[in-house]
């Protein structure tokens, strides 16, 4: 990988990691773009691909860090200073005292455990081919843009992050398993759920990109180890770079889409995603593009 394929990269995963269009699928459309790992054959050049798009999420995943610090210490401190007074006896009324940032702690780990469930058993699946193919790919696009049209207008949108729940959690959690399918998105998926579950839009996207922390912290540690053995000598440099662009534009598209959706709807993403995921169906019916890296 090359410095100016690197860039690329990551101009792309910082821009669409956290818009709900799916920043894998736009991801494996760039690593064709620049012919990524083109010398290897098509199995080693779908985990390579996989390894570079984990490894560069973790610039976006510093981006999460960075823009929520404040709520992420006090999720942090309140969950620690909340539990060690329960079981010091410190109750009220006989029951333990959790305040709003360390249950807001607790919900993070209960929607965590769907993902990572899930991504544990198909982990193989998940690395290989498949799911770097273009039917999938447009498919959830469409799907996925489908679902998050139906949950704008059934979604009650009556509460905030207050008032989360751990059916909120679940709800969220549940549908962030979809972001394991290229083109589904993450933050599609998550502020889907979010909508199902009858919260705002921004804080179906507030929680969502909590949500976002665990899941691509574990995949890029993960793949790290992997893309050490698996990918070319002298790409370490470049995979740096991607990762430092997907971080800056990252923490860009944060504050862009929380400032958007306290005013607007998620209506246009559906729209692009729908259009964009029957574009790429077309090309493969015409058999313009092929279905496989």
């Amino acid at each position: 990988m090359t410095i100016l394929q690197a860039i690329f990269l990551g101009l792309v995963q910082g821009l669409t990691e956290f818009i709900p269009v799916s920043s894998t699928a736009h991801l494996v459309f760039a690593a064709r773009i620049v012919n990524l790992y083109g010398g290897a054959d098509k199995t080693l050049q779908a985990e390579q691909t996989t390894a570079t798009i984990a490894v560069i999420q973790l610039g976006t995943l510093l981006a999460v860090l960075i823009y929520f610090a404040r709520d992420i210490v006090n999720i942090l401190r309140a969950f620690t200073g909340d539990h060690l007074a329960w079981f010091r006896g410190r109750t009220v009324a006989g029951q333990p005292k959790l305040s709003t940032d360390a249950w807001l702690g607790w919900l993070v780990i209960i929607g965590s455990i769907p993902v990572g469930i899930v991504g544990l058993l198909f982990k193989k699946q998940i690395e290989g081919p498949f799911t770097k193919n273009l039917w999938v790919i447009a498919t959830m696009m469409i799907v996925v843009g489908l679902l998050l049209m139906i949950a704008e207008f059934v979604g009650k949108r009556d509460h905030g992050m207050n008032q989360l729940r751990i059916s909120d959690a679940l709800a969220v959690g549940s549908a962030q398993v979809l972001a394991l399918i290229p083109g589904s998105s993450r933050s599609g998926s998550t502020i889907m759920g979010g909508l199902f579950a009858g919260q705002t839009r921004e804080t179906a996207a507030r929680f969502s990109f909590l949500l976002s922390i665990p899941a691509i912290a574990a995949s890029g540690l993960l793949e790290l180890r992997e893309a050490v053995e698996k990918l070319p000598a002298g790409s370490y440099g470049a995979l740096a770079v991607a990762t430092v662009v997907s971080g800056v534009v990252g923490y860009a598209s944060i504050w862009f889409l929380l400032r958007f959706l306290r005013t607007h709807s998620t209506g246009v993403f559906i729209v692009y995603r729908v259009i964009v995921g029957g574009l790429i169906l077309a090309a493969l019916c015409a058999g313009y593009v092929s279905a496989s890296i």
